[in-house]
């Protein structure tokens, strides 16, 4: 059985795929990684089976400044269109949601930053990726940027008090999460470093704390990570979509 071939977007140098990608690969994916700008981006999903979109410290709008940015948000388009397997993380979420008719803004209740947890909604318990998920999910929150509007017929599948729009999915196997579990400490630990942002809000980064919270993320999205690549291979049966009903009208 041929592994399932996922095309993966790195938009900002310092967000890598990390762990992500080690449970991609062992659950059978091969990756083609493509960092932004760089490597530039394939001309049609044709050759893949899956994609995942992660994140970076640009708006997912700011083209005048990455003017790559618009032909990330069409691939992300066309995947939806097709209905191809897709996970898109933080800013890769923010870009499906603007690329599909959803709104971004600057978050509402101030940036979210560092360990966290998020809720399952109704939605995620008969959902193939969030339904052996736990009630509450440990995540790694890293935004200023919030998903003010989900795109049209998007399905919620976790939330929190502060920021509603936390996870989502589009038609059968298109996915969005508003935060982190590609993560590591050492990471997190970098980015606080060279967030003026961060330290001026006294964000929570003790080494200690975040090594804890990794272990539980790890614990909670690995096997997710798992199920993502036996969607993109064919061998997980995806979400079924009710259509919406037609009101019915006497004759």
């Amino acid at each position: 059985m041929s592994a399932p071939r996922i095309l993966v977007i790195q938009p900002g140098r310092f967000d890598p795929l990390g762990p992500l990608g080690e449970w991609l690969t062992e659950a059978g994916a091969s990756i083609d990684l493509r960092s932004m700008p760089e490597d530039g981006l394939p001309a049609s999903l044709e050759r893949y089976d899956g994609v995942v979109v992660l994140g970076g410290g640009m708006n997912a709008e700011q083209d005048a400044q990455h003017p790559w940015l618009p032909s990330v948000r069409s691939l992300l388009s066309a995947a939806v269109a097709d209905d191809v397997a897709t996970l898109c993380v933080c800013l890769g979420a923010q870009l499906l949601a603007v690329a599909t008719g959803g709104r971004v803004e600057k978050g509402h209740d101030g940036p979210e930053r560092g360990p966290s947890i998020v809720f399952k909604k109704d939605a995620a318990w008969v959902d193939p990726l969030f339904a052996d998920l736990p009630l509450m999910q440990d995540v790694l929150q890293w935004h200023a940027d919030e998903i003010a509007q989900l795109p049209p017929h998007a399905v919620l599948l976790a939330s929190a008090p502060r920021y509603t729009n936390q996870a989502f999915r589009l038609k059968r196997r298109v996915y969005g999460l508003q935060f982190h579990i590609e993560t590591t400490p050492e990471l997190v630990l970098q980015w606080a470093q060279r967030s003026t942002a961060a330290a001026s809000e006294h964000v929570a980064v003790d080494e200690e704390m975040l090594r804890q919270a990794h272990d539980d993320i790890a614990e909670t999205w690995r096997p997710f990570a798992h199920r993502f690549v036996e969607l993109a291979a064919g061998r997980l049966e995806p979400a079924r979509v009710t259509p919406p009903s037609l009101p019915i009208v006497d004759g």
